[in-house]
């Protein structure tokens, strides 16, 4: 669990890493699960960053019983969630991100609230927990994050090639003025952030993959007060940390993912999409 400094930590500056969270042996297992799921890379969309580059995005709501559910759903990372927002947390959605060697685009800079807002969550009290599934370098395209500019508060965003990104000047005015953290990770570390942290990622120039998964929550007290494709706030069926190996290389029969096309979710097996 984190220590009082370390959540103070995440207060002052919008982050925190936890090296090591998963074990060599769990992050081969989800390397290894990840990059061999047809449904997965069926579904993985190719988004263009402002120069036409492409990074991949496959994005699902419920955190089930396959071995992406199990790590959302894992004490030492809800809890870690619960920690930071100061209240019960619920599985708002999962993603990988895929940066493929010598083609993978960039992430514009945004912050998460920039469009969870338009989501209907009233506050900015959600928090993302991202794990490095392949080593992250700069080279390859880390993440990169501008230290408190959480609270800068919520800036507007628009689009940019098929990604949101945050006000370029202001985006400008916070580089100017705060700190640039390259988020260089080894598999098994993870970074928690505020979803107001202004956050982007290079382009994948290198010889080498990153693939990252991404775990997001959202507090009791925040659920959608409209109807959204997210979901209202449901109890996280939290599971023990020795659930991960236990499963193995589970993945799931039936899982809905996000389309690109209409912006919502479609089910999807892994013999391709259903009616």
């Amino acid at each position: 669990m984190f220590t009082p400094e370390e959540i103070a930590a995440f207060h002052r500056d919008g982050y925190v890493f936890s090296r090591r969270l998963f074990d060599a042996e769990e992050m081969q297992l989800m390397k290894t699960t990840a990059k061999q799921d047809r449904a997965m890379q069926a579904h993985a969309h190719d988004l263009k960053d402002r120069s036409g580059a492409t990074a991949k995005l496959a994005l699902w709501n419920e955190a089930g019983d396959d071995l992406y559910g199990l790590v959302a759903r894992s004490e030492r990372v809800a809890r870690r969630a619960q920690q930071l927002l100061e209240d019960e947390v619920y599985h708002w959605h999962s993603k990988m991100s895929i940066k493929e060697p010598r083609v993978g685009g960039a992430w514009e800079w945004h912050q998460d609230y920039g469009y969870w807002y338009n989501n209907f969550c009233p506050w900015p009290d959600l928090v993302s927990c991202f794990i490095a599934v392949d080593p992250n370098t700069k080279e390859n395209g880390c993440m990169q994050l501008l230290k408190a500019s959480h609270r800068m508060g919520r800036i507007t965003h628009g689009r940019f090639g098929d990604q949101t990104g945050a006000d370029p000047e202001r985006v400008k005015v916070a580089m100017e003025k705060l700190e640039l953290v390259y988020a260089v990770m080894e598999p098994g570390d993870a970074l928690f952030f505020h979803c107001n942290t202004l956050h982007c990622s290079s382009q994948n120039r290198s010889e080498h993959p990153r693939w990252s998964l991404i775990c997001c929550y959202n507090t009791r007290h925040n659920t959608p007060f409209k109807e959204t494709d997210h979901p209202a706030y449901h109890p996280l069926h939290q599971v023990s940390d020795s659930a991960i190996k236990a499963a193995g290389a589970r993945l799931a029969a039936d899982k809905v993912y996000w389309t690109q096309e209409s912006g919502t979710t479609a089910k999807l097996t892994h013999d391709g999409i259903k009616d």
